[in-house]
Parts: C-alpha cells; sequence; structure tokens
C-alpha cells in the first residue's frame, strides 16, 4: 500500500499535468489541428487509444480520421503522417522545418549528450558529420574496402546453418541472423567478432541490446517535462549505468586501436590487420586544418549508432523476408530460379551478382513495404507550420508511419498480399523503379530527406547478399513441411521482429564448401 508521501506525489503530478494540459489545449483551440479521436483524458490525452503497439494504434486511427492525425500523448502535441502525400509535404515540400529528431531523456543519456548523428540537432555540426558519412564511413569506397569482410562472414554464417542441418535440427532463425549481423558490423567497426558467446564482443552485444531496449522504453519524463527530475521509473539511473558501461568497452577498443597506431608509427610493430572504422574514427579525429573536428564523443556515439542499426534492422529484415518465402513456395521458387541462371551452381552468390537478380531486389522492397524494420520515424517542428492545409504547433513530435504508408490502398493495389511482381513490372510508367533509399514516398523504409538513413546502402548489401545465399543453399521447413504457415504477428518498439520466432528445419541443396 502506498504511503502517505506516495499519494501526495500523484496528487501533485494529477494535478500539475491538468493544469498543463488545460493550458495546451487552450492554446491548441486557436490552431487549426489535424482531425484525431474527440476525447482526450485528464492526465494522458490520447494514450488510452495506443495501447497495442504504436505502430498498429495508429495506422487504426488514421483509418478512421485521414492520413494526417492529431493526438495529445500527455501534453505533447504529436502528428502522425500515414499517406506518401502527407509524408512528402513533411518531408521535402517543408522539409526545413522538419530537421530536427525530438531528444528523449534516454537518446541524450545514452548518445553522450545526443552527439551522434541520429539525434544530434540540425545545424552546422550535422552537416559536418553528414559528410563524413557520406564521404569517408559509409561511402561507397569504404563498403568496398569491407566487402570480403562480409563476403567471408556469409560463408561462416551459412557453415553454422549446414552443420545444424546434419543433425535434421530446426534453427532459431532470429538468434543466428542477429549473430551473423553483429558479427558483420563488429568486424567492419572494431575488427573483431564474437567466438564464444562470453568475449568482449559478445558483452558489447549484450549492452548494445540494453540500450535498443532503453531507447525504446516508455518514459513519462519525456511527456511530462516537470516529472524528468524524479525519475519516477527509475529510467534515468539504468540510462547512465548502461551508458557508463558501454562507454567503458568502446573507450577500451580506441585506445587498443590508438596502441597499435603508435606501434605502427614507430616501425616498432608490424602487422596485417585490415584497416576499421575505429581506424577511419581516429583518422579524422586527429584530422588538422578542417573548420570542424571529429570529436572523441560524436565518434563513439557513431560507432554505437552501428552498433545497434546495423544489427537489429538487417536481422529483422532477414527473418521477415525468409518467413515470407516460406510461406509463398511460389515466390520462393522463382528467386531461386533466377539466382540459379545467373549464378550457375558451382559458386556461391557474391554481393556483385545483386545489380542482376531484380526479382530478388523486389523480394526485399516487398518485404520491406510490409514489415518495415523501423515501422515510425519521429521529427520534430521547429516552429509552427501548415501541411495539409492544418497547423502544425512548434516543438510538436512528427511521426511519420512507414508502416501504414506501405499499406495505403491508395497506392498499393492488394496492399496486405505479398506479392514482389509488384516491384517487377507496372501499367503505370515509372513505378517499377521505385527505390527504398527515400526518393519514392510509397516506400521509406529508410527515411528520406536530409535526415534519412546513411547507413541504407550498407543494410542493403547485407540483407540481399545473405537472403541469397540462403535461398540459394538451403529449403527450409516449417511446421515438419505439413503446411506452410508461419505466425506474422508482431512485437517490438523500435525494431519490429516476429512475435514469435521463425523456427526452420533447414535442407541443404547447394554446398559451395565443407560443412
Amino acid at each position: 500500500m502506498l504511503d502517505i508521501q506516495g499519494y501526495l506525489v500523484l496528487f501533485l503530478v494529477w494535478f500539475i499535468s491538468t493544469i498543463l494540459l488545460r493550458s495546451v489545449l487552450k492554446k491548441s483551440q486557436c490552431l487549426r489541428l489535424p482531425p484525431g479521436p474527440p476525447i482526450s483524458f485528464p492526465l494522458v490525452g490520447h494514450a488510452p487509444y495506443l495501447r497495442s503497439l504504436l505502430h498498429q494504434a495508429l495506422y487504426k486511427l488514421s483509418v478512421r480520421y485521414g492520413p494526417l492525425i492529431h493526438v495529445m500523448i500527455g501534453s505533447k502535441h504529436v502528428i502522425v503522417a500515414s499517406s506518401a502525400e502527407s509524408a512528402k509535404q513533411i518531408l521535402k515540400t517543408s522539409e526545413e522545418v522538419f530537421c530536427n529528431r525530438p531528444l528523449m531523456i534516454a537518446s541524450e543519456s545514452l548518445t553522450y549528450g545526443a552527439a551522434d548523428y541520429f539525434f544530434i540537432p540540425y545545424g552546422t555540426y550535422w552537416r559536418f558529420l553528414k559528410k563524413l558519412c557520406m564521404t569517408e564511413l559509409l561511402s561507397g569506397k569504404t563498403l568496398e574496402h569491407f566487402v570480403s569482410i562480409r563476403e567471408s562472414e556469409i560463408e561462416a554464417f551459412l557453415k553454422t546453418i549446414l552443420q545444424i542441418s546434419t543433425f535434421g535440427k530446426t534453427v532459431e532463425m532470429r538468434q543466428e541472423l542477429i549473430r551473423h549481423t553483429n558479427n558483420i558490423i563488429t568486424r567492419m567497426i572494431m575488427g573483431k567478432k564474437s567466438h564464444n558467446g562470453h568475449d568482449e564482443v559478445a558483452q558489447l552485444r549484450k549492452l548494445v541490446r540494453e540500450v535498443g531496449e532503453l531507447l525504446g522504453a516508455f518514459n513519462l519524463g519525456d511527456v511530462f517535462g516537470f516529472m524528468r527530475p524524479f525519475d519516477l521509473q527509475g529510467f534515468g539511473k539504468k540510462n547512465m549505468d548502461t551508458h557508463h558501461r558501454v562507454d567503458i568497452m568502446i573507450e577500451k577498443v580506441l585506445k587498443e586501436h590508438e596502441e597499435i597506431r603508435t606501434k605502427v608509427g614507430n616501425d616498432s610493430y608490424d602487422t596485417d590487420r585490415k584497416k576499421d572504422l575505429f581506424d577511419i574514427l581516429l583518422d579524422l579525429i586527429e584530422a588538422e586544418g578542417t573548420d570542424n573536428k571529429l570529436t572523441r564523443e560524436s565518434a563513439k556515439a557513431f560507432a554505437l549508432d552501428m552498433f545497434i542499426a546495423g544489427t537489429n534492422g538487417p536481422a529483422s529484415v532477414l527473418e521477415w523476408s525468409l518467413a515470407e518465402l516460406v510461406r509463398n513456395p511460389h515466390v520462393f521458387k522463382k528467386a531461386r530460379e533466377e539466382i540459379d541462371a545467373v549464378v550457375g551452381n558451382k559458386r556461391l552468390v557474391k554481393e556483385s551478382d545483386i545489380p542482376n537478380l531484380p526479382y530478388l531486389q523486389a523480394v526485399v522492397k516487398e518485404t520491406l513495404r510490409l514489415h518495415p524494420p523501423t515501422p515510425i520515424f519521429a521529427r520534430e517542428a521547429m516552429r509552427t507550420c501548415q501541411v495539409g492545409g492544418y497547423d502544425i504547433p512548434a516543438n510538436s513530435t512528427i511521426l511519420i508511419s512507414t508502416w501504414a504508408i506501405g499499406r495505403d490502398k491508395n497506392y498499393w493495389d492488394k496492399p496486405l498480399e505479398y506479392n514482389p511482381e509488384r516491384f517487377m513490372f507496372t501499367d503505370e510508367p515509372g513505378k517499377s523503379k521505385i527505390d527504398v533509399r527515400g526518393q519514392y514516398y510509397q516506400l521509406l523504409p529508410f527515411g528520406s530527406g536530409r535526415r534519412s538513413c546513411p547507413g541504407a546502402s550498407l543494410a542493403l548489401l547485407v540483407i540481399q547478399a545473405t537472403l541469397a545465399s540462403l535461398v540459394q543453399c538451403f529449403d527450409w521447413v516449417v511446421n515438419d513441411g505439413e503446411s506452410h504457415e508461419v505466425d506474422m504477428s508482431e512485437e517490438g518498439r523500435v525494431t519490429v521482429f516476429l512475435a514469435k520466432p521463425l523456427k526452420c528445419r533447414p535442407v541443404p541443396r547447394f554446398t559451395p564448401f565443407a560443412a
């Protein structure tokens, strides 16, 4: 039972929130806001409408109230765009107003005070970071530098699956896919991967998972600013503790790299070690004669971004893709026939084959349409403006629902049907060329505009090459072969996975190497 102090805290929270909410609503009466639910509850606003997964709940509201809706979460204005046209107005027509991302307590604590590319406020330093991403860290030349790492990790991954198949066992694919994508990212960033599940790379993987969970957690302080100092849910302490442990591990890796660079510089250490992203980051930190300098905090925050986005996102898309291929054997058959025709049966498919595999690319696009790994991404209004004839209040949070846009009946024919053919040909000129990098607002898995995901090209390389190898080398059996049914319900906050991890029994079909 709560003591008298607990009751007083609850009363104060209710009382102050009610005053603030009434003040906000009074100011809002002067604005022509987008439509939304008519009933706003004391203290929580429209939060009771959002009890299920957020992207699903918002989609249901958009079906009822329109492609641009307004909800109150606590005292916070939230505008939700659920159509390609409304997304285009926000991300292109009025882009300069929406170049910031809302800063949350967790993101500020975990990313070195929002020093990372993802959350840093729009401005001169952000433009400097974007230039570094495009020309140094994630450029085509840099990605090509790491192609041998990605291809060797695909071979190692396939050998693991092949070894499991010799025992006729079922594989929980999510676990293996996360390990696979994480090994690629950790080798690219720090030149290491986990070998036994208990080394420092495995520990870092666990910490990165904690960071992802904290970034997706609902914190009352984000909704009610006056509650931040109280930390009633204890997230503030968890954020700082996790950040401290992550920082210790990343600092350790940076210092190891600095020691090696010192030895190499003194000609006392001979190494054939492949230059990784930490080496590139240290080069940029030490660079002279530039208007801006990469700070150590931004370098560590960028590495953390890569660990998070480069592991869970691609793994999610791969699990959804394989689930859809299992459910749709005719699609699987066509994808395999294309690979056989282009690659043959004497070698493993490679990244360089992907441009010649348009149907495989269409499979990935269709998966990203129905199952974007991040179903919602956020912006913040830097000032009051108009979108679609409605007023958008300054400092309001803007949510772009990629999940809803992929189900827009006004654009997609039979939107709930898994049909890669829609990306192969169409009666309307140009639609068959739809890309996933944000130029076409009907498909936005990586966002769009100035603050789109800079790692889209890397993610697609990992996803397409891995999926092609899984299709080429194995048949996948579920439910003991009695049916192709897979439970496609969802779970997750920041990254959405299948609610029940996909379990398949791999049956070798093409073996380019010994197990």
